[in-house]
This record gives C-alpha cells, sequence and structure tokens, in this order.
C-alpha cells in the first residue's frame, strides 16, 4: 500500500490530463454497453413492424446515431491512446530523473556495493513497466469495472436467473486470477533480480573489453554470461508455466460462460420465459465483458510487473544519502586551505579500520606526502576531506571549520582531485577540460591546456580541441588523458589540491611533461600528494609515513633519510641501494 501510495502521487502534476483519460474511457465504455440495447431495440422493436418505410425511418435514425457515437468513440480512443500515453511517458520522465537525482547523490559506499548494470537496469527496464502501468492500469481497470458492472445491470433488467449463473462463474474467475496474481508477484520480482544480473555481468565484461581479448577470455565471460542468461530463463519459464495456468484457466471459464447462456437460455426459450432476441443480446453483452476480463487478466500481469518495478525504484529512492549538508552547512569563502586531522578514525561499515586516531596539521600553501605500504590509508585519507566517506571518529577542519559544517557543493568547489585512473567522458577534448568550469570560455580552455603542458598536442590534431576523444578517452594515451585532468584542475582553481599517485602508471617521457605541469599546478595551493615513485617528493615540505597503525613518520626527505626508518627503508628499495 505504501508503495502504491507513492505511485499515485506521481500522477498529481498531470489530474487534468488524467481525469479527461477517464471522461474518455467512460464515453468509450458507455457507447460499447449502449449497442447491443440498440440491436434489441431494433430486434423486438422495430424489424416486427410491417410497415416498411417505418423500418427504414427508424434505422436511419439508429444509424445515425450510431455513427455520431462512433466519431466520438473515435476522438476518445485517439485521445486515451495517445495523451493516455503521453501522460505515462511523463511520469517514466519524471521517475528517471528522481532516481537520476538519488544515484548523484548517493556515496562512494554506495557503489562499492552496486553493480553499475544492475543499477542501469532499474533505470531503463524497471521504469519502462512503471510508464505502461502509469498509462494502462487506471485506464484499463476504469473501463473493465464499468463495463462489468454496466453488463449485468442491464443483464439483471432482461432476465435474473441467467444473470446471477453468469455473475457466480464471474466470480469464480475473479478468484482464480486473485490467486494466480499472488504467484505471479514473485516469479516476477525473481525475473526483475535475474535480468539485473544479466545486465551486470554485459555492462562489466563491455567495459573491460580490452582486458578480456588481451587475455583471450572471451570462453570465461561468454561462461559467466551463460550461467545469469540461464538462471533469467529458468525464472522465465517458470513465470510463463504460471501465465499459462492463468490465461488457459481464464479461458476455460470465458467458455463456461457461453455455455450457461446457451443452456439457461434454450430452457428458458423452450417456456416461453425468454425471447430469442434477449438470448442475442445475452451473447453480445458476454462478449463485451469477455474484454474487459481479459483486459482485467493483462492488468494483473502489468500491474505486477509495474508495481515489483516500482518497489525496486523505491529501494534506491528511499535510501537515505549517508553524506549530506546539515540544516546550518554554509559556504566556505575564499578559503586558505589550512587543513586539520582530529583523532580521525575510519572503518568502511564502521569496520575493518583502515584510518586509526590521525591526528594531522597541514598548513595552508604546503606541500605535504603520504608514502606507505599498499592498503596503509593514503588513499582513504584524501578521499575524506571531500567527504567522499564520513569519518568514523574525530573530524577535519578547513581553515577551523568543521567540513561537515560547510556545504558539499562549497566544500568539493574548493578542492581539486588528479587521480591516476583518468576518467574522460564521451565527447570533446574541449567538453572535457571545461568540465573544470563549465561556464569557461574558450580563452579559459585554451589557458588552461598551455599551463597543463597539452595545448600544443591538441593544435596538432586535425579537430583541434573539437576532436572526440573516444569513450572513456580511449583514442588517447595515459599521459594525454592526465594532461588533459590537470587541465581540468587549472580551470577550475581550487585553494587544495589532491594528487593520488598521478604519475604512477605513465612512461619517463610522459612522468617529465606531467611533472612540469604538476609543478606549475601546485603553485600557491594546499597540496596532498600520494607517491608511489619516492623520486617525486623528494621536495616536499612534508613527507608522512602512513601505515594501517597511523603515521610512523613525518619530516622532510633529507630528515627521513638520516633518520634511517621506515621512509629510508621504502626509498633504498625503490632505488635499489644497500646501505
Amino acid at each position: 500500500m505504501k508503495s502504491l501510495s507513492k505511485f499515485l502521487e506521481y500522477y498529481k502534476p498531470y489530474r487534468t490530463l488524467f481525469f479527461a483519460d477517464m471522461f474518455c474511457a467512460l464515453i468509450l465504455s458507455a457507447i460499447d454497453l449502449v449497442f447491443p440495447i440498440i440491436v434489441r431495440f431494433l430486434l423486438n422493436d422495430v424489424y416486427i413492424l410491417k410497415d416498411g418505410n417505418k423500418i427504414i425511418k427508424y434505422v436511419l435514425i439508429v444509424g445515425l446515431a450510431l455513427l455520431i457515437m462512433y466519431v466520438i468513440r473515435y476522438f476518445c480512443q485517439y485521445f486515451i491512446t495517445s495523451w493516455g500515453h503521453i501522460m505515462g511517458a511523463k511520469m517514466e520522465a519524471n521517475m528517471r530523473k528522481d532516481l537520476f537525482n538519488q544515484f548523484q547523490k548517493l556515496p562512494f559506499s554506495y557503489y562499492d556495493n552496486n553493480n553499475t548494470g544492475t543499477l542501469m537496469s532499474r533505470i531503463i527496464t524497471d521504469l519502462f513497466d512503471i510508464s505502461e502501468l502509469a498509462h494502462h492500469g487506471p485506464e484499463d481497470l476504469f473501463i473493465s469495472i464499468l463495463k462489468i458492472v454496466g453488463s449485468f445491470a442491464i443483464l439483471s433488467s432482461i432476465n435474473i436467473p441467467i444473470t446471477l449463473a453468469l455473475l457466480f462463474i464471474t466470480l469464480v474467475m475473479i478468484y482464480f486470477s486473485v490467486f494466480y496474481n499472488n504467484r505471479m508477484k514473485d516469479v516476477f520480482m525473481k525475473n526483475r533480480k535475474e535480468i539485473a544480473d544479466v545486465n551486470a555481468v554485459v555492462q562489466d565484461t563491455l567495459a573491460g573489453i580490452r582486458v578480456v581479448k588481451s587475455f583471450a577470455n572471451e570462453k570465461v565471460e561468454a561462461k559467466k554470461f551463460k550461467r545469469g542468461n540461464k538462471q533469467f530463463l529458468k525464472t522465465k519459464e517458470e513465470s510463463y508455466f504460471i501465465m499459462g495456468k492463468y490465461y488457459s484457466g481464464n479461458g476455460f471459464f470465458q467458455g463456461t460462460l457461453y455455455l450457461t447462456a446457451i443452456l439457461f437460455g434454450g430452457i428458458l426459450i423452450s417456456k416461453s420465459l425468454l425471447n430469442v432476441s434477449d438470448l442475442v443480446v445475452y451473447i453480445l453483452y458476454i462478449n463485451i465483458f469477455l474484454n474487459p476480463i481479459d483486459k482485467l487478466v493483462n492488468f494483473t500481469e502489468q500491474f505486477q510487473r509495474g508495481i515489483t518495478g516500482f518497489e525496486r525504484f523505491l529501494q534506491i529512492i528511499n535510501t537515505k544519502p549517508s553524506i549530506v549538508d546539515r540544516e546550518d552547512a554554509v559556504e566556505i569563502i575564499n578559503p586558505k586551505g589550512n587543513i586539520k586531522f582530529n583523532h580521525v578514525s575510519f572503518g568502511y561499515h564502521d569496520k575493518n579500520i583502515i584510518l586509526k586516531d590521525i591526528s594531522v596539521d597541514i598548513p595552508a600553501g604546503k606541500n605535504i606526502a603520504l608514502v606507505g605500504p599498499s592498503g596503509g590509508g593514503k588513499t582513504t585519507f584524501c578521499n575524506l576531506i571531500p567527504r567522499f566517506y564520513e569519518t568514523t571518529e574525530g573530524n577535519i577542519t578547513i581553515d577551523g571549520m568543521d567540513i561537515k559544517d560547510i556545504k558539499l557543493n562549497s566544500l568539493r568547489n574548493s578542492i581539486g582531485l588528479v587521480q591516476q585512473d583518468v576518467y574522460m567522458f564521451g565527447g570533446t577534448i574541449k567538453e572535457n577540460i571545461a568540465y573544470g568550469k563549465q561556464d569557461a570560455t574558450a580563452e579559459e580552455i585554451i589557458e588552461a591546456a598551455r599551463r597543463a603542458n597539452i595545448h600544443e598536442f591538441i593544435e596538432s590534431l586535425e579537430d583541434g580541441y573539437d576532436t572526440y576523444v573516444g569513450e572513456r578517452g580511449v583514442k588517447l594515451s595515459g599521459g594525454q588523458k592526465q594532461r588533459l585532468s590537470i587541465a581540468r584542475v587549472f580551470l577550475k582553481n581550487p585553494p587544495i589540491l589532491i594528487l593520488d599517485e598521478a604519475t604512477s602508471a605513465l612512461d619517463n617521457e610522459s612522468e617529465k611533461f606531467i611533472q612540469e605541469s604538476l609543478e606549475e599546478l601546485t603553485k600557491n595551493r594546499t597540496t596532498i600528494v600520494i607517491a608511489h615513485r619516492l623520486s617525486t617528493i623528494r621536495n616536499a615540505d612534508e613527507i608522512m609515513v602512513l601505515t594501517a597503525e597511523g603515521i610512523k613518520e613525518k619530516g622532510n626527505h633529507k630528515e627521513l633519510i638520516d633518520k634511517n626508518g621506515m621512509y629510508a627503508a621504502l626509498y633504498n628499495m625503490q632505488f635499489d641501494i644497500i646501505t
């Protein structure tokens, strides 16, 4: 009921369209119900007349009335089919917008635990079924109820015994439908989960297609896909077995309705208790309310598909973002970049502690390097500053302000991030650089590219800044993508800079270019560098050795080498120096 209540809220912006759709459905149903009454009138009152002229007169009047009704029916059907679907499409668009906005709000931790392909299934497949339910559901239900109730009311006025017999069979059909409706709900939910898993495998394989081919593991991926596809097929088979019983059972009951009308009608005609014309009308009305019963059957399937999809939609919509602005959060104005960790601890899901009781003061404008063994928490340390994750204990301040008191948008606009794994959006070089500042001018983009040592390369391309980079920047080398990401940060011009192993995966020539760009970028900014190549941080103002037990050493390069501790051991190991 909660899901249904939430679903109905999406109708609110389109109430006028919805009621117009229902009004057209009412007119359409009324016209269909009137037709057998007209046939009965012709059989009982017109065709028995002896005067041919009167018959022609009545037939012409009835024909004109029917023509007018069917013209009205044409426009009602057109409105239902076109604007009714448009209403459903608009509701689907609103849901997709809400879902996408929710995706934007959810923290990194949510995406750590959910596959992209599964989430894509929620925003595409599920929402399509919800859209179909939004349009067809209320309309089919309304028309079906009108036709069934209207038919039985009219039939009762003709002959109550036959009508009661037909009503009994119809009630059995409804019970039968409800029973199988409940069984279908569970199997449709299983279908949703299985197809989402198939989508996840496909997305994962296509995203990593170069790795798949480089290891010649096409058969491995095919086996994974086959497993998921087979499981989905199994649930589909289960659903179709249930649907087979559902449809065939309803078909049997429909035949029973005709059988009952013919048997009861024949007996009553033989006793002169029923006219042949009234039996014809009964058969016509059975045709009329069999169609809405079919619609009800389809509605139950459609309802289960739509509502299970909507429940999956709500699972995401109702997920509370764990990282949000406080009510009294403020903008940070002209931050200098003094960062302070006060007894900070962090563990994923409050377990698996990565950082423990870290207290560090990073003065504004200083260049700080983080080194240490893999898994020591260096990236986690940096991810806590822009609140990609929330501290488990302690707090972090910027210029004396707790970062939780700063609006997220303002906080993250104050921080520039250059990562080892650079993400390029599908589009042009210009668009990718401008991602650092959406309203940047062409001159600003070019200046950022110059400062990142990438302008000359871009100019050498046939389409220059309008060159399409391909999916994830596949047409560019690692060094070129890295320099574009640096150009983004130049354009953003933040007071705080985080470099997460920005040169570790590059060749020496690319590293030389990028080191020059980074030296330019770090001027007059608070900079935190996660270093893999220790040669790149020798000039850092301070180097911190971070391990799972906390910060083991602090100092500049010379001090730490002289100390001959963990940093010296890491440095000597990397350069193969025997001490």
